[in-house]
């Protein structure tokens, strides 16, 4: 048994072991430049303003630029007005053209101009998508992060129950060496022992998984090991009309909805331009030669600029102009009702996020009290049993209620602070600096 003690007290100090701090900050810079769904997203942002060009809505003209060689070797034969005959084995016969055209729909019912401002909002959308990505990870980088925070206090309370542990084991070994103690008292005190070394070693065990998990959403190397701050600083001041009014111009889930609603509006703008005609101007300048081994014409060339106007309108389609306005309607309708769904289910996560944000802070508020109480009574606890005035069982019971009064209070911040990120991811004002 005092083998055992020595690992015990060997293990102890491994759990203390000072590691570089991460702060939170520093976490959610990292988030912000390496995490992969923020990366990934914010490359469709770029695609989506790049895609922000008048080119790309149809409104500039299209020039090409146009070269053609043909050649052929004919038989050939020709009979004249007047009677003669003329034959050629393998005649030669070459044409080359080259020259530039160009071709511009200077009308076509508004639409270019509508999809331009269709591609803007589209830029639009990408933003709010990317916000949204960013505010996840935020969540998720900070969720860990006071995960990690608490479960560092959980450790420093179940060590502390493990070196009361130690001091209960190496009194009842002293005491039973001198008679005053039964080797029961010995053994029950190492059986405590065991167990609080075993609940140690488990808390030290999620505390790994968890800290290999914020690595992951900071994309480095999950083996970096990192100590995090000691505290919990939970905000006591947030308002509900305050948040609500935030989060009706801020979150960005609803502000997608309000896009994708614009971007309909804009679209049935798009299909009523299909019933206007659409006028196109064009023009060119060719330049050809040509020369034939046979014919009345053995050489020719020309040169010159052509130039034209078109316009074109759809008279009758088969109705597929009134049921295209009807469908682009109903998408219109359809992503009015989505903006009014998300709008009253963020309200209604608002309201119970707030709720259980108000519970936990009553809940760190009592578990505080209970914790300094069974701190108390665990010092006076600790002395009496110095002097033998109390049984083991009293001590062990003592012991429990710190453990459990500092697990509740560790778990209400933790439960707290929760609650307060999630009403800023809600409203949007989730800090991501």
């Amino acid at each position: 048994m005092k083998k055992l003690i020595y690992i015990l007290f060997a293990v102890i100090p491994y759990f203390g072991v000072a590691q570089p701090e991460l702060t939170l900050e520093e976490a959610i810079v990292l988030a912000l430049n390496n995490n992969y769904d923020i990366r990934l997203v914010a490359k469709d942002v770029a695609i989506a303003e790049n895609n922000v060009h008048v080119g790309n809505a149809g409104m500039l003209p299209v020039v090409s630029g146009d070269v053609s060689s043909s050649a052929s070797i004919q038989n050939t034969e020709q009979t004249l007005l007047s009677g003669e005959t003329r034959s050629l084995r393998g005649a030669k016969n070459r044409s080359t053209a080259y020259g530039a055209s160009l071709d511009w729909t200077i009308f076509d019912g508004l639409q270019m101009f509508t999809r331009y401002e269709q591609l803007k909002e589209l830029k639009a959308l990408g933003d709010a998508n990317l916000k949204s990505a960013i505010l996840t990870t935020v969540f998720d980088v900070m969720s860990a992060y006071f995960d990690l925070v608490q479960q560092q206090q959980l450790i420093n309370a179940t060590q502390t129950a493990l070196e009361l542990s130690a001091f209960r084991y190496q009194t009842a070994e002293n005491r039973y060496q001198i008679g005053r103690a039964s080797k029961l008292d010995v053994l029950a005190a190492s059986v405590d022992m065991n167990t609080d070394t075993t609940n140690l070693l488990r808390q030290r065990d999620q505390y790994r998984s968890t800290q290999i998990r914020l690595n992951e959403l900071l994309a480095r190397d999950v083996n970096i090991d990192f100590g995090v701050t000691d505290t919990i600083i939970i905000a006591h001041d947030l308002n509900y009309e305050t948040l609500a009014r935030w989060a009706k111009q801020l979150n960005p889930t609803l502000q997608s909805a309000i896009v994708s609603h614009r971007i309909s509006e804009l679209e049935l703008k798009r299909v009523k331009g299909e019933r206007y005609p659409v006028v196109s101007v064009s023009s060119s300048y060719t330049r050809s030669q040509s020369r034939a081994a046979l014919g009345f014409s053995t050489r020719s060339r020309n040169n010159g600029f052509n130039y034209g106007i078109a316009a074109s309108m759809n008279i009758f389609n088969g109705f597929m102009q009134r049921r295209n306005e009807q469908n682009a309607e109903f998408s219109m309708e359809a992503a009015e009702i989505e903006v009014d769904r998300i709008s009253k289910n963020i309200e209604a996560q608002l309201l119970a996020a707030y709720q259980t944000y108000l519970m936990n802070l009553e809940l760190v508020r009592l578990e505080e009290r209970n914790k300094l109480i069974a701190q108390e009574n665990m010092d006076i606890t600790l002395e009496k049993f110095k002097l033998g005035s109390i049984a083991p069982l009293e001590f062990r019971e003592a012991q429990r209620n710190f453990v459990d009064a500092s697990t509740r209070y560790s778990t209400a911040q933790f439960q707290a602070k929760l609650a307060e990120i999630t009403l800023n991811q809600i409203a949007g004002t989730l800090k991501t600096e």
